[in-house]
């Protein structure tokens, strides 16, 4: 062999054990040793390219050269998961790959409480960067959508079920409202559906009738009863009369129900219409969804805050004048609360 040959191998055997000792040095060293925590966020349809760029540029890595190249091996056929990654920039290299291989995106704990209207929820995951509220309140009430999860309505109002989600911020709006009617859909099930068949409602009615109840109280032993008053009140084809209904459909309620706003020409307004209102006033947990199908066997007709979070139930006009004015005409209404039965 020639002389000019020998030496090219050797120089290219130099090159590659010189190349070999800074990858194996890159991989077993980090970039700071105290560690320091990154919330990195990895774009959907991010190249290994841009990833690598991105870890250097938050300081996870030290070289996204050397990182790329490991990287085509070490994820090969493993596309990394787009979202929010917590990192440290005392991870090695490959701590890191594994962690994006994997897949361990930072997950969200979202509680949606009972009685959350629609825009509340809205809000709420618009102030959490988790949600877009227009585009949001929008899909809820898109015909294709509402139809996609299953439900016979306008809108959602009342199917987004309330409980603790984990959500990323890769997800879409329509992923989320997807998540929150499933939940619904396990909730209701087969057994409480075959019940609202058996009372001869439809599922619309009674998650309806749920919101309202879940809006009227928040005490659980009251849920029944206040579920009775509405059944009764329905039997009888007397106004259900909800202070709860009215204020949904007032706009920008500052918190004073008066008798003028009794006057509303609305379909929500129970104190002018008959019946249930057309949908539902809120996102009603599981316990008032057993509360309007399984009511206290009670006979009772109206009911009137006791300003304590309680309310008073009565069987007839007479009892509840009585309680009314014990309760909210000599001085114990702070805001003129009124409830099912006021005159």
């Amino acid at each position: 062999m020639k002389l000019g040959s020998i030496i090219l191998i050797l120089l290219v055997v130099a090159c590659i054990t010189i190349a070999g000792l800074q990858v194996y040095r890159f991989l077993h060293t980090s970039p700071d040793l105290s560690g320091s925590e990154r919330i990195v966020n990895i774009p959907r349809g991010a190249s290994l390219s841009k990833i690598s760029q991105v870890l250097e540029t938050e300081g996870v890595i030290t070289d996204r050269h050397k990182f790329l190249i490991v990287a085509k091996f070490y994820t090969a056929g493993h596309p990394i998961k787009a979202g929010e990654y917590k990192l440290s920039t005392s991870m090695l290299p490959l701590e890191v790959l594994e962690t994006l291989k994997k897949g361990k995106i930072l997950f969200y704990p979202v509680t949606i409480p009972e009685g959350y209207t629609l825009r509340q929820i809205a809000d709420l995951l618009d102030n959490l960067h988790l949600a877009n509220k227009e585009r949001f309140l929008k899909l809820a009430s898109d015909a294709d959508m509402i139809k996609a999860v299953g439900v016979a309505a306008d809108s959602l109002e009342g199917y987004l079920f309330p409980d603790t989600y984990y959500l990323d911020k890769t997800m879409s709006e329509e992923a989320i409202i997807k998540k929150m009617v499933a939940r619904f859909w396990e909730i209701f099930d087969e057994s409480l559906q075959n019940r609202t068949q058996a009372l001869g409602f439809s599922y619309h009615q009674v998650v309806t009738l749920a919101s309202i109840i879940e809006k009227e109280t928040g005490v659980e032993e009251e849920r029944k009863l206040v579920s009775a008053v509405y059944h009764n009140r329905l039997k009888k084809k007397e106004l259900l009369q909800s202070d709860p209904t009215v204020i949904y459909a007032i706009k920008d309620f500052d918190g004073n129900l008066t008798r003028e706003d009794l006057k509303l020409d609305s379909p929500y307004n129970t104190y002018r219409y008959a019946g249930l209102p057309p949908g539902p006033i809120a996102n009603p947990g599981k316990a008032s969804l057993l509360a309007a199908l399984y009511p206290a066997d009670v006979d009772y007709l109206y009911f009137v805050s006791k300003n304590d979070g309680t309310h008073e139930f009565s069987l007839d006009l007479k009892q509840h004048n009585a309680a009314v004015k014990k309760y909210q005409l000599n001085g114990g209404a702070k805001n003129n609360k009124r409830s099912a039965g006021d005159n």
